[in-house]
């Protein structure tokens, strides 16, 4: 489902920008909004009670949390708000690129719990827990996801702060 919302996001986006909606220009513009648009579905997991039982509910996610990981319960909850976050500033363009790099070290911190889930059998949705060999592409996919948006990013604020900060270590220079 998850694959699905990605790459339909993603072909739709898209599509409206070959019709026109510039938002959507371009691949990695569409493929930042169809990142966010998963990530707002797979964040509203983290705050679903557990007696939803029509789809992935926060008690799911915490047992998917390593037994290292201390207050499992509040650690699900903050990633689902990173994870909104997340989203947020993917679809802003001024702060595509953090949210991106800010995303790719989240993918990664999940790394362990999407391990832990599979080598430990720990069972997701009532299902058969997904394979190791299936988890960690899944993350690695995430993460080119959101590197390739950072491409689209509006990084005019970004330069204008080197170039003041340039200006400024010129001007701090000792001279001789």
């Amino acid at each position: 489902m998850v694959y699905l919302v990605l790459a339909g996001g993603l072909l739709g986006f898209r599509l409206l920008g070959a019709l026109g909606v510039r938002r959507f220009g371009g691949w990695s513009a569409s493929a930042a909004h169809a990142l966010a648009l998963m990530l707002v579905m797979t964040a509203s997991a983290h705050f679903v009670p557990a007696s939803v039982t029509v789809m992935p509910n926060h008690a799911d996610l915490v047992r998917m949390v390593p037994p290292f990981v201390p207050f499992a319960d509040a650690m699900v909850y903050l990633t689902g708000v990173l994870e909104l976050l997340g989203a947020v500033g993917l679809v802003i363009p001024a702060t595509r690129q953090a949210a991106g790099i800010a995303l790719v070290a989240l993918f990664v911190l999940l790394i362990p719990a999407n391990v832990y889930a599979a080598v430990d059998h720990v069972p997701f949705h009532g299902e058969q827990p997904t394979s190791l060999w299936l988890r960690v592409p899944e993350q690695i996919l995430y993460i080119a996801v959101a590197v390739w948006t950072t491409r689209s990013a509006d990084d005019t604020a970004l330069r204008r702060l080197a170039q003041r900060l340039r200006r400024g270590s010129a001007d701090l220079a000792p001279t001789p």
